[in-house]
């Protein structure tokens, strides 16, 4: 008897122990671009519609802001609807303290890096990794919120960054538009460049450039060349990033991160130059109807309809630009205001919700005909964050708006009535 008891003992210990193996992961090819200009994945065509989820390292850290159990939460959750596709930012740049900047910062110094963001970076690429799901990750940024342009300008000498804030545009925009032109900050960023590519995870040692969850490195957040005279030296920086990255990886695809003619100094040249760089893999644009006056914030429905033609349109013009180079192009960033212009969580999303359904009608529709819209990233994933403030302050959970909006303007969070949206559109392109 004790026998038996010893020998059931070891075969409940076995099986436990067995149901707690981790699942084989899946081998995935890297995400490429075929000759008619379409993204192939394991040898088929590639359509998603996928979100922004820029503070993934932050949450991945064990420090200041991290919170491993919430990312896990929100992964299983975005998976579940099907959005595996997720664009993020590598991390902000400069000191913390900054009222409208994202923190804890990566990159404190020039070349000073905080581990524990960078451990957190690791950590959020390993959990996709697990899960099968891929990123796009950001290196810069030509806004205040996570530091990029102003802070490069900063540290380079040119005198202390302007906060949009306090100082108002007109002096952020005079500011930042040194960057182009600024030989000795663009020196700085290449390093930064260098530094985070040449990465390898510690959770899976796996180099970064030899990682296949990652999509595509992307130069920047709306990089834009902030004045005519920059064009050139806006287009030639571009090209320059484009060709760094390309001799340190040779697997991943590259990306701009550009909103688009709008971001091009309403350029359409402009945009097609940038693009139709070898380097670059395929065409980004964004498009706000509120931040563009497309609607207003007492006319969210009314002018729902003005909204959707002029983002057909906006589609249309750069869509002419990605035929002439048969390359995809990705609708990376669009966003629509609450009901009301209200930030609560319980405020409808009556009109975003029309929004969303016409901007996954257009992906569908080309899909259906073979067509190069590929896919989208909606801005952005707030899930399950109960935001405190109408802005953020230190301690308040991560929302899919930045510091410097207010919480809830954007976000799409897990218990609004887009989600269903959101997920009957991905079961349409599988």
């Amino acid at each position: 008897m004790k026998l038996r008891i010893t020998l059931w003992a070891v075969l409940l210990v076995c099986l436990a122990a067995c149901s707690h193996q981790p699942q084989k992961t899946v081998k995935h090819s890297f995400i490429t671009v075929n000759d008619s200009g379409q993204f192939i994945r394991d040898g088929k065509p590639y359509y998603f519609v996928g979100t922004n989820f820029w503070y993934g390292a932050i949450l991945g850290s064990t420090g200041r802001g991290g919170d491993r159990d919430r990312l896990a939460r929100e992964l299983d959750f975005l998976k579940s609807i099907g959005v595996t596709n997720l664009r993020t930012l590598v991390g902000a740049d400069g000191p913390d303290g900054i009222k409208t900047r994202v923190e804890p910062s990566l990159q404190l110094a020039p070349g000073v890096y905080n581990d524990t963001i960078l451990d957190g970076l690791d950590y959020f690429m390993n959990e996709l990794k697990k899960r099968d799901m891929t990123a796009v990750l950001y290196l810069n940024n030509s806004w205040e919120w996570s530091g990029g342009y102003s802070v490069y300008l900063q540290w380079s000498g040119h005198g202390d960054a302007v906060v949009p804030a306090i100082d108002g545009w007109p002096a952020f925009m005079e500011y930042v538009k040194q960057y182009q032109q600024s030989d000795s900050a663009k020196a700085l960023f290449a390093k930064h460049v260098d530094y985070i590519l040449k990465r390898t995870n510690r959770y899976n040692g796996l180099k970064y450039t030899e990682d296949p969850t990652l999509m595509s490195w992307q130069i920047g957040n709306e990089p834009r060349a902030f004045s005519e005279e920059n064009k050139e030296p806006f287009a030639r920086w571009m090209a320059d990033v484009a060709a760094q990255i390309r001799s340190l990886d040779a697997n991943h695809m590259i990306s701009s991160g550009s909103e688009g003619m709008w971001g091009c100094e309403n350029d359409i040249a402009l945009f097609e130059k940038v693009h139709s760089d070898p380097n670059i893999s395929y065409l980004n644009i964004h498009i706000w109807p509120y931040n563009w006056g497309w609607v207003t914030a007492d006319s969210l429905t009314e002018l729902l309809p003005r909204a959707k033609e002029n983002t057909k349109q906006y589609i249309s013009q750069h869509m002419a630009v990605a035929k002439k180079y048969r390359k995809p192009i990705v609708l990376e960033e669009f966003g629509f205001p609450r009901d009301g212009f209200r930030f609560s969580k319980d405020a409808p999303t009556t009109a975003r919700d029309e929004y969303y359904r016409f901007v996954f009608d257009l992906i569908r529709q080309d899909r259906e005909s073979g067509g190069l819209f590929a896919g989208c990233n909606f801005w952005a994933w707030g899930g399950f964050a109960n935001p405190a403030h109408e802005y953020w302050e230190r301690g308040d959970d991560y929302t899919g708006d930045p510091a410097q909006e207010q919480q809830g303007l954007n976000s799409v969070f897990a218990t609004d009535s887009t989600i269903e949206i959101i997920k009957a559109e991905n079961e349409k392109l599988k």
